[in-house]
């Protein structure tokens, strides 16, 4: 694995500019600092982007709608890889989905319950293609289900909404891959039950992850793997690692996901997305 750091160009990257034609990060932990901040400068690097014909893609566990929020200046004609990869959308139209089938979430919806019977502090999001659908109203969670789906309503029942479900994610409180995942086990052989952050668990179809709709995005726009980089932090980024030749890990990544990538970028405290970019693309 080659490391990319203020001092010294690894000795596989390239001197010149390399022929990239697609750009796609995860959010949280890679492209957002820990303060869950846009990092200075990524609207001028984005502008150039664009004038070289460069398409940059936001891939994230995020809302469709939260991450069009925070790119609704420039939006148009970017595509989103939104609720890791189940919802991919393109000023405002479908590219792809991959809705669960009827019945997954009221399982997972049922297990989150009874985990709360036995005292574990988590809950549900049963996140639909208008809106995410929660039972709790603390605000302790509601704070954290702001901060990736816009869109979101507090129902009685979260078993019986009207919406096309593409995922359910659950939030615990204490560690999502100790307790809440293992709880989930019974889904394993159908779906995939992937943690997508510390305190985050996401269910899905077993055909749906971002690198599978990465690898549709590619085959739609006709741009190869060796045309691709990606950047990403946690579990849920590995197969997207996969589907690009220019794979980054954070250097704040998990353990797996450095060990799955071809090269390592500065972390996303140190704005390591915008500084791999520029050094590759020699911006």
């Amino acid at each position: 694995m080659s490391a990319l750091s203020p001092l010294s160009t690894a000795p596989d990257l390239p001197t010149g500019s390399a022929d990239i034609r697609l750009i796609v990060t995860d959010m949280d932990g890679t492209l957002l600092d820990d303060a869950k901040r846009i990092p200075a400068g990524l609207w001028q690097m984005l502008a150039e982007l664009r004038r070289r014909g460069v398409l940059f893609s936001p891939a994230s566990g995020r809302q469709y709608a939260t991450l069009a929020r925070e790119f609704t200046e420039v939006a148009e004609g970017m595509v989103f890889i939104a609720e890791n990869g189940t919802y991919v959308v393109r000023d405002g139209v479908e590219l792809s989905s991959d809705p669960l089938e009827p019945g997954v979430a009221t399982r997972v919806v049922h297990a989150v319950r009874q985990l709360v019977a036995e005292g574990v502090d988590v809950g549900a999001v049963v996140c639909g293609k208008r809106s995410a659908y929660v039972e709790r109203s603390d605000e302790a969670f509601l704070a954290e289900v702001r901060r990736y789906y816009v869109e979101h309503r507090v129902v009685e029942d979260a078993t019986a909404v009207d919406d096309d479900v593409i995922k359910v994610a659950l939030f615990d409180f204490g560690s999502a891959e100790r307790t809440t995942a293992p709880a989930l086990a019974s889904l394993t052989d159908t779906h995939q039950v992937v943690v997508s952050g510390e305190h985050w668990v996401d269910v899905m179809n077993r055909t749906a992850d971002k690198g599978a709709a990465l690898r549709r995005l590619q085959q739609e726009l006709g741009i190869t793997p060796a045309q691709t980089m990606v950047f990403g932090d946690y579990l849920n980024d590995l197969e997207m690692l996969d589907a690009a030749d220019w794979s980054f890990a954070m250097a704040n990544a998990h353990p797996d996901v450095i060990a799955r990538a071809r090269h390592l970028a500065p972390s996303n405290n140190d704005n390591g997305v915008l500084r791999t970019i520029a050094r590759v693309l020699n911006l």
